[in-house]
């Protein structure tokens, strides 16, 4: 490949020099760029890459996506106290929220989670969760793609649903099993589906107020960088369902034990997307003194 490069540069220069309007010359152009390109290309290094991806591009793209992260985090924590409201002044209304045989559960004293692991295996359950929460976070993305509107109902939607059945648990005295279920696993599960509605409504906004001449454009550059995001939301997702099929159904887990299991988790994704990780981001300037 080195040799015919030499001699295709060769044969360039004659033709350049010989014949500089034939169309020998511009298929000559043509062969010595791809060959050029071919003998330059650097070596792809996929450790490298995953390393540079965690350590640089995603806390990069986190910080691009800090306005979206605030509004839907606040849009999010106004639905659950909505749907709280809803339930605690007209009770009826949770059947607007929660399926019949969930109400008739928590109406007989029961949770709808107690005997899970009776039912499903941890292994198969960890799989189904993990499947679930995978195509939620896809779909919240996805939806943001409808000039941010499809955020706003997703993330609205679940954040009343969350609010209306831990008020119902609560009117029954079951809100505090209901809270031990999900302070394992639900710190980070909802976490991820927040960023996963800000990463849509971020390219939402690029077809709204796109950034470059071209909406494509603006479109196909937001899209690529909240992609990253959503890898990571991913990764946290596979540990989100391996901890809900096998710590939060099992009765004996204590409840201070699931306390460290979320909140360190819930640590572990915030250093993950800030870069902590891996050490510093590069684009991360130091503090000046």
């Amino acid at each position: 490949m080195v040799e015919d490069y030499r001699l295709l540069a060769h044969d360039l220069a004659r033709a350049r020099r010989l014949m500089p309007n034939s169309r020998a010359r511009e298929f000559l152009e043509a062969a010595y760029a791809q060959a050029h390109t071919t003998l330059h290309k650097p070596v792809a290094h996929i450790g490298y890459a995953l390393w540079s991806l965690f350590r640089d591009q995603i806390p990069e793209a986190i910080r691009w996506l800090r306005p979206h992260l605030l509004w839907v985090s606040l849009l999010f924590i106004v639905s659950i106290f909505v749907g709280g409201w809803m339930v605690h002044t007209y009770p009826e209304l949770i059947r607007l929220f929660a399926s019949p045989d969930l109400i008739a559960t928590v109406e007989r004293g029961e949770l709808w989670t107690d005997g899970l692991l009776n039912i499903v295996p941890s292994s198969v359950l960890s799989v189904q969760i993990l499947t679930n929460n995978i195509v939620v976070s896809l779909f919240a993305y996805c939806a943001g793609f409808l000039f941010g509107l499809g955020t706003f109902y997703i993330v609205g939607l679940n954040g009343m649903m969350l609010g209306a059945i831990f008020m119902f648990c609560r009117q029954h005295g079951m809100d505090d099993e209901l809270l031990q279920f999900i302070v394992a696993h639900g710190c980070v599960e909802l976490s991820v589906m927040v960023l996963s509605g800000a990463a849509g409504a971020a390219v939402g906004e690029a077809l709204i107020r796109p950034t470059t001449m071209r909406r494509a454009q603006s479109f196909q550059v937001a899209a690529i960088r909240s992609s990253k995001v959503l890898g990571a939301c991913v990764l946290l997702l596979i540990g989100c369902g391996f901890i809900e099929g096998y710590v939060s159904p099992d009765p004996y887990f204590p409840f201070c034990g699931r306390v460290v299991v979320g909140v360190s988790y819930w640590f572990f994704m915030i250093a993950l997307l800030r870069g902590y990780t891996l050490g510093r981001s590069r684009s991360e300037k130091p503090i000046e003194a």
